[in-house]
């Protein structure tokens, strides 16, 4: 069968086309995978990155890009997300860093984009200062965790073409550069208006986009991953579980056991300091101490204890958290810690004087409480616990008989602590 001349050089023009036109999402399957990083880095975002970058490769993504917009965060997250990101190169999976426009690459920000392999700014945005903060450490300990982050910054600076001497003096002067003065500089690599122009100028323009944003997991670890917000579960839990007692219901102590979880389980995910975990389990054991003594002053101890462990969680000591950029402490959170300190004498004082009304009923004028009804909230069999006005009292029924839980009676008389009741 002759070919035409004219059909031969179709399919010829066809081949050379395809040959000449770059790989394309239609021909390879491959997409950009766009990463929205705008949060700080902690143990949710690294478990957002880490968990998005573990499926990638060369054959489903041709690029990755973090849009970053961070104020920075833990050490230790940000070492995680690096180490992803080295991964995912070593697949042949380029990882580029853009910040968008009135964003910033803040902190521990800084170096996950100076470990990426292309930095490009839009309008208005900064990158830096990078010094690592070792809260409540000596400042040997402060030298020595920056002196480990000015030569790593270096490496990561040296390895990706970054200037070095600017990547590092982010780290030892705590200085930021605008992103035009990084461009300048050649911290980073371009400037881009926005996400597309900057797909475009990497060659990126024709492929298919993917967008990824974290997940409620991923918020959920975020949210626990707040030392502040550690020690404030603990505190408030502990003060519902005092409050209990005196209310004499089941459901604040279930409330309050449920929020120490939490905050316990917060204090675990960042690798809190085992001393800090210690103080905010000692201002527990003050505040539970408040219904034995019932005068306030334990109340407001354990108070003070609780807040003081709790800036002591991000602490290095007994932690294998190297610190944080920038510090996870600022003037709102002295202030709060303050306004707390006074609200918990406020209570204290408030709790003191419930306690001595209480102890006058009990041991003045409790037979007021002859003719009222009760309720039992544990079976009395011979003996049993009654609620009434909100405070337990023990009981015995009149008769000798068997009183179920949840049921009401009525007080007929009282013997020293010991209510005699008959059922309703």
């Amino acid at each position: 069968m002759k070919v035409s001349p004219i059909v031969l050089l179709f399919i010829l023009s066809l081949v050379a086309i395809s040959l000449a036109t770059p790989n394309s999402t239609a021909s390879t399957g491959q997409s950009v995978l766009v990463l929205n990083l705008h949060e700080e880095i902690d143990p949710g975002s690294s478990h957002f990155i880490s968990s998005a970058l573990s499926g990638v490769n060369r054959n489903n993504t041709v690029a990755v890009v973090i849009d970053m917009n961070t104020p920075g965060g833990i050490l230790q997250n940000m070492l995680d997300i690096i180490n992803a990101i080295n991964a995912t190169q070593a697949r042949g999976v380029p990882v580029y860093t853009y910040v968008p426009s009135y964003g910033g690459a803040a902190s521990a920000g800084s170096y996950i984009a100076l470990a990426s392999t292309a930095v490009y700014m839009g309008n208005a945005t900064a990158i830096g200062p990078s010094t690592p903060i070792v809260v409540g450490g000596t400042s040997l300990e402060q030298n020595h965790t920056e002196n480990y982050f000015i030569a790593y910054m270096g490496a990561l600076a040296q390895e990706n073409g970054h200037n070095v001497t600017a990547a590092q003096i982010m780290v030892s002067q705590d200085r930021a550069y605008t992103g035009h003065e990084a461009i300048a500089i050649n911290l980073v690599n371009g400037y881009a208006s926005n996400l597309t122009s900057f797909l475009s100028k990497m060659g990126l323009g024709g492929y298919n986009v993917v967008t990824q944003n974290p997940n409620f997991y991923d918020n959920f670890l975020s949210f626990l991953s707040n030392t502040t917000v550690d020690g404030l579960l603990i505190l408030v839990g502990s003060i519902a579980i005092l409050a209990d007692i005196y209310h004499g219901t089941a459901v604040l102590t279930i409330v309050g056991v449920a929020f120490i979880a939490l905050g316990l389980l917060g204090a675990e995910i960042v690798s809190a300091s085992l001393v800090g975990i210690i103080l905010v389990l000692i201002g527990a054991l003050f505040i539970f101490l408040e219904a034995k003594t019932g005068h306030g002053i334990a109340l407001i101890s354990g108070v003070i204890v609780t807040i003081f462990g709790t800036f002591m969680l991000a602490s290095p000591y007994l932690s294998s958290n190297p610190g944080y950029s920038p510090s996870p402490f600022g003037t709102g959170d002295i202030v709060a810690a303050i306004l707390i300190a006074i609200i918990a004498i406020v209570i204290g004082l408030f709790v003191r004087r419930i306690a001595l009304s209480l102890k006058s009923k009990k041991y003045t004028g409790a037979e007021i409480l002859v003719g009222k009804t009760a309720v039992v909230r544990k079976p009395i069999n011979p003996i049993g616990t009654v609620s009434v006005e909100g405070i337990q009292w023990r009981a015995r029924s009149e008769d000798g008989s068997i009183i179920d839980q949840n049921a009401k009676v009525t007080i007929v008389g009282r013997e020293d602590l010991l209510l005699v009741v008959r059922k309703s």
